[in-house]
């Protein structure tokens, strides 16, 4: 097996893991079981303590001065507006929609490469570029009356989540995956507190609604680790166009478990996004032999 095929499999099982995720808070908060706040707490804290394990079995130390270096609070703070939006998009919104409007990430860091950080971006990918924020347009609509308010909660969340990418390639290179992986649902914890400070009342979550948490958590580990082990197996422009599997997880996902039924326009914006930043990577790909 080549390193590029083990690579694309790491890919798809990490994309499985994330789909999957999406869909067990999706149930979980959806059904009143638990709030989005108190659900994103348990699935922080879970993955958190899952991490501390690791680490400690790895002999790395939890804490690290890096943390509070410019460009990982940089990180930090687009992964605290990724984390808090997105989890609210999983509840309020369409699972379709949602993982739809997210596989636009990475256009919008292609385009803070080019404008922020001074990458050298050809024509044609501008224009795969204007093809995928095309699709982005298709999905939320935008009309005279405004946006639907929860399609802006996704459109928020893959904003952060773009810009915590961007980030990342300033943040020093020597953190441990294990401590990167602490920080990260560290975050994802606080983020859920935020959410919890705004959310109308306090319930007890039921015990379905935590064992579907439980579950969010451990594929949130899978794909967390798998993507670490993808992106370090074989050629990235090869691996990278993968990540668009997590749609396909996510559209079957949100036909059987959810019912939903993606609309034409909907499914134009997905193949859109999709297509473009296929396209994008491939030109990327290229660019740099």
């Amino acid at each position: 097996m080549t390193d590029n095929l083990r690579g694309a499999l790491w890919m798809m099982l990490a994309m499985l893991g994330f789909g999957v995720e999406d869909a067990f808070f999706k149930a979980a908060t959806a059904t009143g079981g638990i709030s989005p706040g108190m659900g994103t707490v348990q699935f922080g804290l879970t993955a958190m303590l899952i991490y501390a394990a690791y680490a400690r079995h790895k002999g790395v130390p939890l804490w690290d001065a890096a943390y509070l270096q410019k460009g990982l609070l940089i990180r930090t703070g687009f992964e605290i507006c990724g984390r808090l939006f997105f989890a609210l998009a999983l509840a309020y919104t369409p699972l379709s929609t949602t993982s739809a409007i997210l596989q636009a990430a990475p256009l919008v860091v292609m385009l803070a490469a080019g404008l922020i950080l001074g990458e050298t971006i050809g024509p044609r990918r501008w224009a795969a570029m204007a093809v995928g924020f095309l699709g982005v347009l298709l999905i939320i609509r935008p009309s005279p009356s405004g946006i639907e308010a929860n399609a802006i909660l996704a459109l928020l969340g893959m904003i952060g989540f773009a810009g915590r990418d961007v980030a990342t390639r300033t943040a020093p290179m020597h953190i441990h995956s294990a401590q990167l992986g602490v920080l990260g649902f560290g975050v994802v914890t606080f983020a859920g507190l935020v959410i919890m400070a705004f959310e109308p009342a306090v319930f007890a979550p039921t015990l379905p609604a935590m064992g579907l948490i439980l579950g969010t958590a451990l594929c949130g580990v899978v794909g967390y680790t798998s993507l670490t082990a993808a992106m370090r197996t074989g050629e990235v422009s090869v691996i990278a166009p993968f990540r668009y599997s997590r749609l396909l997880v996510a559209l079957i996902l949100a036909y059987t478990v959810f019912g939903e039924r993606p609309d034409t326009m909907t499914l134009a914006g997905a193949a859109l996004i999709v297509g473009s930043g296929t396209y994008s990577l491939w030109r990327d790909g290229r660019a740099r032999r």
